[in-house]
């Protein structure tokens, strides 16, 4: 066990991270292979390790700090960053990931790792644990883009409902980098029911509406199939009541 507190230290790492380590590379493979037949550390995906507590037998490292490691610029996304920022309404068997670094789906101790490829690059912070994630305001913009592909409508709702302070400066510099008339109409009008909570002011919405051009769009796919009304300030076919969605707990979007 001569380097097992050291790949504790490290938590996640690679066999380039062993080598270093071993300062040797037939070493280093020995005892990637030595340790992970005794259980000292298991194998996540392809050239990506974990190390196995003693005491729990479990990973040492959480999912984020996995999601972090699987390819260089990988960061944790959508609805896992609300989750490790505390604001989910319910934790995932998946984590979400985007970054440079794509990579095909997999699935380790029980949890499924999603790729996303990202639409921008802003809004990108490294925590204290070494967790890298975007921040919150793209959380934000990101869960809105994809609400249809991650969660579901209510999901997003109710997670959007458990945040209390946005920053409205960063939340326009990601819309202007997204670039989206519909994501202008859909953020708008969705956080427009959130205002006070989120503290947003009559100018943030000034701007999302400047953007707004003569296309009718609609919140999801679908949606024209519903009992549904046209938002004429955002141009938007939407729910007659957008928030009774959460307190009906009934979720549009969860099959899409």
């Amino acid at each position: 066990m001569k380097y097992y507190e050291s790949l504790v230290d490290l938590k996640c790492f690679s066999r380039s991270d062993v080598e270093r380590l071993t300062k040797n590379k037939y070493t280093a493979d020995s005892l990637i292979k030595e340790y992970k037949r005794k259980g000292y550390i298991e194998s996540v995906r392809r050239n990506l390790f974990v190390a196995v507590s003693m005491e729990t037998k479990g990973p040492v490292a959480n999912r984020y700090l996995i999601a972090t490691n699987i390819l260089r610029d990988n960061y944790v996304s959508h609805h896992s960053a609300f989750e490790y920022y505390g604001y989910a309404n319910q934790v995932f068997y998946e984590v979400y990931v985007s970054g440079k670094g794509r990579f095909a789906d997999f699935e380790y101790d029980n949890i499924t790792y999603r790729y996303f490829a990202p639409r921008i690059e802003a809004g990108i912070s490294l925590k204290d644990d070494g967790v890298r994630i975007t921040d919150m305001e793209r959380t934000i913009l990101d869960s809105i883009n994809d609400f249809e592909k991650i969660g579901g409508l209510e999901e997003l709702l109710r997670c959007l409902e458990l945040i209390n302070y946005a920053k409205e400066d960063k939340l326009l510099l990601y819309l202007e980098a997204y670039d989206k008339q519909v994501l202008y109409q859909k953020t708008g009008y969705i956080l427009e029911h959130l205002k006070k909570q989120l503290r947003l002011s009559d100018g943030f919405f000034d701007v999302c509406k400047s953007k707004l051009k003569n296309s009718v769009r609609y919140l999801y796919k679908g949606i024209e199939h519903e009992s549904n009304t046209f938002s004429k300030s955002w141009n938007l076919v939407v729910p007659q009541d957008l928030m009774k969605i959460v307190s009906k707990g009934v979720d549009v979007n969860a099959n899409l």
